[in-house]
């Protein structure tokens, strides 16, 4: 597999691989990892203009963004991750990841893979911390973030009132300068 930058001319196929990925969420034994009711659980289209909007804002500049996409050797998505600059000002320094992987390949190890490529290219891009958010009740992808050295910095108790369930929100953090 390889991890490719994602182009804006590939984005019609990465939004079907995205919204192929979010119908798992909380659905069978997949915990919920969005903040969003399983019947409206796509991506939706003003965060997918956002979206191809930030990956043409200079990096440091309010609205920017960056994903890159694991591909399989017949050029399907295994899984993808994605940075981008937190709205408030004066926060150039940080980022925001969110990443997923699709559910044939979960568990192999692509998710720190995908990780680990990210922080190379923030490290180049000059940027220091790496933040994100995570429903509390994703065991599996905040052992994964602890596993590549991400802190927990807090938790919003019942933040989310889903399907008739609260959810929990954690942030975590990793400086990497």
């Amino acid at each position: 597999m390889k991890i490719e930058k994602l182009s804006l001319a590939g984005f019609a196929g990465f939004l079907d691989y995205l919204n192929d990925h979010l119908s798992d969420n909380g659905h069978s034994d997949t915990a919920y990892f969005q903040p969003l009711p399983r019947t409206e659980s796509r991506f939706p289209v003003e965060k997918a203009e956002a979206f191809i909007s930030g990956m043409q804002i200079e990096v440091g500049q309010p609205g920017w963004r960056r994903a890159w996409v694991m591909r399989e050797d017949d050029d399907s998505i295994a899984g993808h991750i994605d940075l981008r600059g937190h709205p408030e000002r004066y926060t150039g320094h940080r980022c925001l990841l969110g990443m997923g992987v699709d559910r044939k390949h979960r568990g192999q190890g692509l998710g720190k893979q995908l990780i680990a490529h990210a922080e190379q290219w923030v490290l180049l891009a000059g940027v220091q911390w790496v933040d994100l958010q995570v429903l509390s009740v994703n065991a599996p992808a905040i052992h994964l973030y602890q596993s590549c050295g991400y802190r927990q910095t807090g938790e919003i108790p019942n933040m989310f009132h889903i399907d008739g369930k609260y959810f929990s929100y954690t942030s975590m953090t990793k400086r990497l300068r």
